[in-house]
């Protein structure tokens, strides 16, 4: 992987490194590449904007977003963002990473694909999710010159990204459908199984057991 890209310097500490070393282990190439452009995305728009960011805990929480979608890391009740969430804490506090560094990058990846809540949050939280946006569903695609893109593409390529992503992501979603309520997780699901019904927050109000 390159030292630099689009002038966005790779993080190099030891902390960096272990991390990169271990999410490496267990994802895939095609995840990996994608956590590292999430990075390299959010830290282009953070620079872009001219906001102040902890390069080193956004570079961690795009590494950490999806480790929850692998067998080490997944749990049958929690969202796999949860997963990778806690994965990224656990990392962190065992390096002895002060507790409100820990839980900042937690927040990051747990609200990544959360809409509407992220970019209003503190800037290694909004990075991270922006990272996502773009290089998952294309959002803010054209805040980046086609330079920029293939540049980015051609230290961290894509590959079959669109069906590979997809694969994944269903696989986890089938796996835990009750964790993908109020989620776009359950899009997966809707996807594989058309026939799949989706939980409907009416229908469940009217079903509790209050009288009104």
């Amino acid at each position: 992987m390159a030292d630099e890209i689009c002038g966005i310097k790779i993080p190099d500490s030891k902390i960096a490194r272990q991390a990169a070393e271990l999410v490496r282990q267990h994802e895939s190439e095609m995840l990996f590449n994608h956590s590292v452009r999430v990075f390299v995305f959010g830290a282009m728009r953070g620079v872009r904007e001219n906001v102040k960011f902890d390069p080193e805990l956004l570079y961690i929480a795009a590494l950490f977003h999806d480790l929850g979608l692998v067998d080490a890391y997944h749990t049958q009740t929690k969202r796999f963002e949860v997963d990778g969430a806690d994965a990224a804490r656990d990392f962190l506090r065992s390096h002895g990473i002060p507790e409100p560094k820990a839980d900042l990058v937690w927040e990051a990846i747990a609200l990544h694909t959360t809409p509407g809540i992220p970019q209003f949050m503190r800037p290694e939280i909004a990075l991270t999710n922006a990272g996502v946006l773009v290089d998952v569903v294309g959002v803010g695609y054209d805040d980046y010159s086609a330079e920029q893109r293939e540049q980015v593409i051609a230290a961290l390529p894509r590959g079959d990204f669109k069906n590979e992503f997809i694969k994944v992501q269903t696989c986890s979603a089938v796996r835990k459908p009750q964790t993908t309520f109020g989620t776009v997780n359950f899009d997966y699901i809707e996807y594989h199984d058309p026939s799949f019904k989706r939980p409907n927050a009416c229908a469940r109000i009217r079903n509790t057991p209050w009288k009104s």
